[in-house]
């Protein structure tokens, strides 16, 4: 059985949360012990992709333990070598230009900063309206900083949201077992899907 623990960070890109909680539960399946963290907007707001309870609910079960929530639940996740990876996914436009510019004000930067502070590794999996647009110098910035990796992604929709990107969730367990191994799944960039 593999042995390796793997943070899973969710913040609000509430429409995919189905996505990202089936990958967690395919991670969990392939054997990977799951240490959920979950920011404190995703843990309270209730939208119309779903209710926070349930999703906090779902995830506390595949993951066998209580999310962190907290700033000083997330800060021990680096020293104590608390996970081998550290996934966000989804990873807003807000949290990636935090992380790009060293805010610390979430559990969710908190549990990347105290995870890059052990030089261990971080995957980042992109979920914003706005990463050809504002949030482009912040993945940019991102993509040069050791131990961050990227799992693929594509312009979801390019003609009615051209600055919009999404990570492929089905490419998240084959970007964790590159990121495990020190390197970035290639190609990062994906040719667009469907009515592209």
């Amino acid at each position: 059985m593999n042995k390796t623990t793997l943070g899973f960070a969710m913040c609000g890109s509430f429409c995919t949360f189905d996505r990202a909680i089936q990958q967690m539960r395919a991670l969990r399946e392939m054997g990977y012990e799951i240490l959920p963290v979950i920011s404190e907007t995703a843990a309270s707001t209730d939208t119309r992709f779903g209710r926070a309870a349930d999703f906090l609910w779902e995830i506390e079960d595949i993951a066998d333990r209580p999310a962190i929530r907290t700033i000083v639940g997330a800060e021990p996740i680096g020293p104590k070598k608390m996970v081998d990876l550290m996934i966000v996914a989804p990873c807003t436009g807000n949290t990636l230009a935090k992380l790009a510019h060293g805010i610390t004000d979430t559990c969710v930067t908190m549990a990347v900063k105290s995870n890059l502070r052990a030089q261990r590794p971080v995957l980042l999996h992109i979920a914003t309206n706005d990463a050809l647009a504002a949030s482009a110098q912040n993945l940019g910035r991102l993509l040069n900083v050791k131990n961050i990796y990227f799992t693929p992604m594509r312009q979801d929709d390019s003609v009615q949201k051209p600055t919009s990107l999404v990570a492929d969730f089905s490419l998240l367990p084959s970007a964790v077992e590159a990121a495990l191994q020190g390197r970035q799944l290639q190609p990062l960039l994906l040719a667009p899907q469907g009515r592209d």
